[in-house]
């Protein structure tokens, strides 16, 4: 019965979103230039200097994000040194769910001590233009050296938000070791798996 619940209420936590598309894996990453919990703002451009970069929708009370997040803390202190970081940028609106207020926000990052920013879409202009659905749903970009990026995956982080243990492929870390290996991802897309992103009305 507990696990019928469990799956009823991340059910009701996804939302479904059949419309919306990601941005299409070899496009030129959309720019964006965002608030972040130290009240600095923080921009696509920042990054020139490094070889890419993750972009990870996220949000605060999301089930999916609870159980990836360690996850996602854990791909910015393996790749960041070598180049790509991560940042995380919440794109629900707090008047939908107040639980992603930018002072939750900022609580949140301090209780799980984040090493990267965390970003406020206030005016949700940021996640459209990049497709997303979801949180988490992460998109890798490859810096071409020219100050533009590119996106080289989209999708989610692993194949068992449920069990870390049990992962059998890690997309993400996949993807950014092909792109170190001057290699394409593959796959370069997966599905989002998350709750669905609180729009606006």
């Amino acid at each position: 019965m507990k696990n019928l619940l469990f799956t009823v209420a991340l059910f009701l936590w996804s939302g479904l979103v059949l419309q919306a598309q990601p941005i299409a894996v070899g496009s030129k990453a959309p720019a964006f230039s965002l608030k972040n919990i130290d009240g600095s703002t923080v921009s696509l451009a920042d990054y020139a200097g490094e070889k890419g970069l993750f972009v990870i929708f996220s949000c605060n009370p999301c089930p999916y994000v609870k159980a990836y997040e360690d996850r996602m803390i854990g791909l910015h202190q393996e790749y960041a040194p070598l180049g790509y970081p991560v940042v995380l940028i919440n794109p629900n609106d707090p008047g939908q769910q107040p639980d992603d207020s930018f002072e939750k926000m900022k609580q949140r990052a301090a209780e799980k001590n984040y090493p990267f920013p965390y970003l406020q879409d206030i005016e949700q202009t940021v996640y459209p233009a990049y497709g997303a659905t979801r949180t988490p749903e992460v998109f890798l970009l490859k810096n071409d050296g020219d100050g533009n990026f590119t996106v080289a995956y989209t999708g989610t982080i692993d194949d068992n938000y449920q069990d870390e243990a049990a992962v059998e492929e890690k997309f993400a870390a996949n993807a950014v070791q092909a792109l170190m290996a001057g290699k394409q991802p593959d796959p370069a897309t997966t599905r989002a798996i998350g709750c669905g992103i609180k729009v606006k009305k």
